[in-house]
């Protein structure tokens, strides 16, 4: 018996989806008719079930459902479809309402496996907080994605969630494993959606990342709302960077602690998963054989290197993220465009790459190159050039209010 895909069917049956039977054999390598005879197959659940009399509820029970995902109380959804007609007692809704959850909780506890190459979970860790050991508030994401078969994991850090920014931490994943499992899980993150999923239609996928999973060479799936137990394994990932907590103060700068996220997600690769009972590298060395190969980078050039453009301010500064960056005074009221490559900014006028900045979560990025250039230009403009290293010396802690 082939369980993954007796799985599979079983999941889509739970949240009311028809498959492709095709498709799906595809995927898992398989007959078709395996696939619709697991799709037709009576649970256990069903098989158990004895026929039973027709309910005043029974027309309403679809109501009843879509009101429990929100989710909504059972008296709340009694009193609400009273006004849709119902004319059944308090007591049919409350314990139909108690059996749909307890099925829910039953399937909750039933991991989702999968063959190798064939799925991915991705999701965020949002909103961390850590301080340096100068007592600097890092607010920062950490971009999760595993592997479903051999629990691969990467993990990066991040100063948002834009579209963007996940589809350049899609990509690094996919270089780290070393090639592209064929569908990926997500939840209703709206960089991916337009339209949540629900039990009575499928999710509207937003344009531009259905072009960039077509390029990449993924399928995408996404959570009916309000089911986390569906990407379990990500949400147990996320869980584990819970880890990083004791680094507070254990840092000097942004670069410092992607260094630390870095070797975190190498450690993690090498420990025993508890839910394989051996470490994510060696099942992934026979899964990353299954993975699609990866595109050519000329390929997603396109959605990866978007240009902004941005006029440098008085302070010589360029607004990127939240944060800003120096450029030359010279510079100052005329218009550069900004591009970000592999987690460094890059800052051009007129096609020439005039500064780079590595990004960070400060307020304000200066170099001492153009800390100089700006005190010269104001109010040391007659001072010797050993006056003002001094007082850059003296006075590092001021470079926020230049």
């Amino acid at each position: 018996m082939r369980k993954d895909v007796y799985e599979r069917m079983r999941q889509m049956k739970q949240e009311g989806v028809k498959p492709n039977f095709a498709a799906v054999a595809r995927q898992y390598n398989c007959d078709y008719r395996t696939v619709k005879r697991y799709y037709d197959q009576p649970s256990q659940e069903e098989r158990k079930r004895k026929p039973s009399k027709p309910s005043k509820l029974d027309e309403f029970k679809g109501i009843v459902d879509e009101k429990l995902e929100i989710p909504a109380t059972a008296i709340s959804i009694f009193h609400f479809i009273r006004k849709k007609g119902y004319q059944g007692g308090y007591t049919t809704v409350k314990n139909y309402c108690r059996e749909i959850k307890q099925e829910k909780t039953r399937a909750a506890t039933i991991r989702f496996e999968t063959i190798p190459g064939l799925q991915a979970q991705v999701d965020w860790k949002e909103n961390m907080r850590l301080e340096s050991r100068q007592g600097e508030v890092y607010e920062f994401n950490i971009f999760l994605m595993i592997l479903g078969y051999s629990r691969w994991k990467y993990i990066e850090l991040t100063l948002d969630r834009n579209q963007d920014t996940l589809m350049r931490c899609m990509l690094h994943a996919c270089q780290y494993f070393e090639g592209v499992p064929k569908e990926i899980l997500f939840d209703n993150m709206k960089t991916v959606v337009n339209q949540s999923r629900t039990q009575y239609q499928q999710a509207i996928i937003q344009p531009t990342f259905y072009e960039f999973s077509k390029t990449m060479g993924f399928d995408i799936w996404t959570c009916r709302a309000y089911r986390p137990e569906t990407k379990g394994k990500v949400e147990s990932l996320a869980r584990l960077t819970e880890r990083l907590r004791p680094y507070q103060h254990e840092f000097d700068d942004v670069m410092e602690l992607d260094a630390i996220i870095r070797e975190f997600n190498e450690d993690i690769n090498r420990e025993i998963s508890q839910a394989i009972d051996e470490p994510p590298m060696q099942r992934f060395q026979k899964e990353k054989e299954y993975l699609n190969r990866l595109p050519s980078l000329s390929l997603i050039d396109g959605f990866l290197n978007k240009s902004i453009t941005r006029v440098v301010s008085r302070e010589s500064l360029v607004t990127y993220q939240r944060s800003k960056y120096s450029v030359s005074p010279r510079y100052i009221g005329k218009t550069v465009t900004l591009e970000v490559h592999s987690n460094v900014l890059h800052i051009y006028f007129s096609k020439e790459l005039i500064q780079k900045h590595s990004i960070s979560s400060l307020s304000r990025n200066y170099t001492k190159e153009h800390v100089v250039e700006i005190l010269k230009s104001n109010v040391f403009k007659h001072k010797s050039d050993e006056a003002i290293e001094t007082f850059i010396q003296n006075n590092l802690h001021l470079y926020d209010d230049l």
